[in-house]
């Protein structure tokens, strides 16, 4: 039998088909189109299911199961979608609406960031660990801890949000409401205004010459390019963003002791200029500095599929 999984993004709906080896061997993608009704969104939801399973050579009578990984809070009892800011989404019936699009079969729902660290904890970068946390660098700061093979989500399916620590009291308004929260200073997004912001008061910077002299051009790979060619503001701007980064994992070392974290997202193409200083870093700031064991730092193995994989694989 397959398995379905669904990883619904701000941009992209993509769905993978995994056959019994946990393999995918089929794929669907529509694209999400917000903001627009939840109606809608599940319509393609659907229809992109659909194109999976014909891409697979399969049809929906050989799945036994559709997991799916959404933004926000969601019931993994109920199978709503309590809430997602970005989506505009208030206690919406995911289960029941994919049930009246696809038919009666087991449905699961789980944050999105959970399903791409259970994904990533069973057939990616914390394969055979027991204890083991996803973070992932990209709008936000996304995370999941994965315990015994099971997500760990609180009483209220909001726990593992790890990106809304406060790590610099009264720091830049985070669109959770508070200030100065690791995501504000350690996404993707932070770390292209923090480039922008370093290119407005540094004109003769590499990373002008990078952009072709448009500031709509940043990425996140302009500072640690800029850097690579000894560019020193853009050195500034790479120590900076290390910096905070290694400040929320060394909390997240501290408290959860786990045996791996991995980090994911766009950032970790830059292999060793982000992660040798980072895991240097956590490692004179950890409450564990004498201890035996220590955690691994590693980059996740599963790319943008963690998401995929993990939703499928909710029902183990």
């Amino acid at each position: 039998m397959y398995r379905i999984g669904v990883d619904l993004g701000g941009t992209n709906i993509a769905v993978g088909v995994l056959d019994e080896n946990r393999k995918i061997v089929g794929r669907g993608n529509l694209k999400t189109k917000l903001p627009r009704p939840a109606e809608e969104i599940f319509d393609d939801i659907a229809e992109a299911c659909r194109i999976a399973v014909k891409n697979a050579g399969i049809t929906m009578g050989d799945v036994q199961s559709i997991g799916i990984g959404a933004p926000g809070t969601i019931n993994k009892d109920t199978g709503i979608i309590e809430f997602s800011n970005n989506f505009r989404f208030f206690n919406v019936p995911a289960r029941e609406m994919l049930v009246e699009r696809l038919g009666e079969m087991p449905i699961y729902l789980d944050n999105d960031a959970n399903a791409a660290a259970l994904g990533e904890a069973i057939v990616g970068a914390g394969h055979g660990v027991s204890s083991f946390i996803a973070i992932t660098l990209g709008t936000g700061v996304g995370s999941g801890i994965v315990i015994d093979g099971k997500v760990l989500t609180g009483i209220n399916f909001a726990g593992g949000e790890m990106g809304h620590m406060v790590i610099h009291t009264d720091g830049p308004q985070c669109n959770c409401g508070r200030r100065g929260c690791w995501e504000c200073y350690s996404s993707a997004t932070a770390l292209i205004a923090q480039t922008k912001d370093a290119m407005k008061h540094h004109h003769d910077s590499l990373m002008w010459e990078l952009c072709d002299n448009s500031i709509f051009n940043v990425s996140g790979r302009t500072a640690f390019d800029a850097m690579e060619k000894g560019d020193a503001a853009a050195k500034e701007v790479v120590d900076n963003y290390i910096y905070y980064l290694a400040m929320g994992l060394t909390n997240v070392v501290n408290i959860f002791q786990p045996e791996i974290v991995c980090i994911g997202g766009g950032i970790c193409n830059q292999g060793e200029s982000l992660l040798a200083p980072l895991r240097k870093m956590v490692e004179r700031e950890r409450y564990s500095i004498h201890a035996k064991h220590q955690t691994k730092i590693v980059v996740a193995e599963l790319g943008n599929d963690a998401g995929i994989y993990g939703a499928a694989l909710l029902d183990c």
